[in-house]
């Protein structure tokens, strides 16, 4: 079976230029990165990486490799990625969580909370592996935050899921706290189950953890006093639509006679 988000029925009331900035950013960078051929960027990744055991002082980069002080290399790994699989997911759920999440409480709080939630996700990968000298990089763990504020925000809002199985290709409204609540799951069980060493690579799975558990604390401090958190549905749950956007009758029960707001 192959799941993948597609968008969510959530309406904004302004454009959110930040999400815009931070995914052309990210594809900038990668396009650079790629631009510089495999020795030379991979010298990037650990010049502009967080490596755990440089920032915690227990080991150091090369003398051409020390482009920036250490602590710099928390921001800086937030706008690389490893291959275009790895940026094109991030950006996915960026587009589809980040806006309603920078319109919940505007541009310049929008951009702080996520450079702090990329923060606290290096952070908790590198307590988880002190010792790593594996450079981390991508937007993930920021994008966790995003994903963590937008479950508090919005529990009740549908994300259009695209099911494949086999031959069998339908979309799904799924409750947004399912689909955040399950990828949460996956993540701290797959960081439980898969050594900390770090030494191998591999996916950052404590980044992710920290980031989207730091976005759920800090929204309720950066949103405005008018947003509410556990927002309202938009449209129904469950409601199964083929490929082309005709809907499967009878396929879901009907939620009574209640009207619903249109989706945007």
């Amino acid at each position: 079976m192959f799941t993948l988000p597609l968008s969510d029925d959530n309406p904004t009331r302004r454009t959110p230029i930040v999400t815009y900035v931070i995914i052309a950013t990210c594809v900038g960078v990668f396009l650079w990165q790629a631009s510089l051929g495999p020795r030379a960027g991979q010298a990037i990744v650990y010049s502009l990486g967080m490596i755990p055991a440089v920032l915690f002082g227990s080991a150091q980069l090369p003398a051409e490799l020390r482009l920036i002080p250490a602590p710099a290399s928390v921001a800086t790994s937030m706008f690389l990625h490893g291959g275009w699989m790895h940026l094109l997911g991030n950006m996915l759920y960026l587009w589809i969580f980040g806006n309603n999440v920078e319109d919940s409480m505007g541009r310049v709080r929008f951009l702080v909370f996520y450079l702090l939630c990329g923060t606290a996700a290096a952070l908790v990968q590198g307590l988880a592996a002190p010792q790593s000298q594996v450079p981390m990089i991508g937007a993930s763990g920021a994008i966790g935050g995003v994903l963590g504020a937008y479950l508090v925000l919005h529990p009740r809002a549908n994300v259009r899921m695209l099911f494949i199985i086999l031959f069998f290709i339908r979309i799904v409204s799924v409750p947004a706290a399912v689909v955040l609540g399950l990828w949460f799951i996956l993540q701290f069980v797959s960081g439980a189950t898969t050594p900390t060493t770090g030494d191998d690579g591999g996916v950052a799975f404590w980044a992710h953890v920290g980031g989207f558990v730091a976005g759920a604390v800090l929204i309720p401090f950066f949103k405005r006093r008018d947003v509410r958190l556990f927002d309202r549905a938009h449209s129904r749950a469950f409601e199964v639509t083929s490929a082309s956007g005709a809907p499967r009758r009878g396929s879901v029960p009907q939620a009574g006679r209640r009207s619903w707001p249109p989706r945007p």
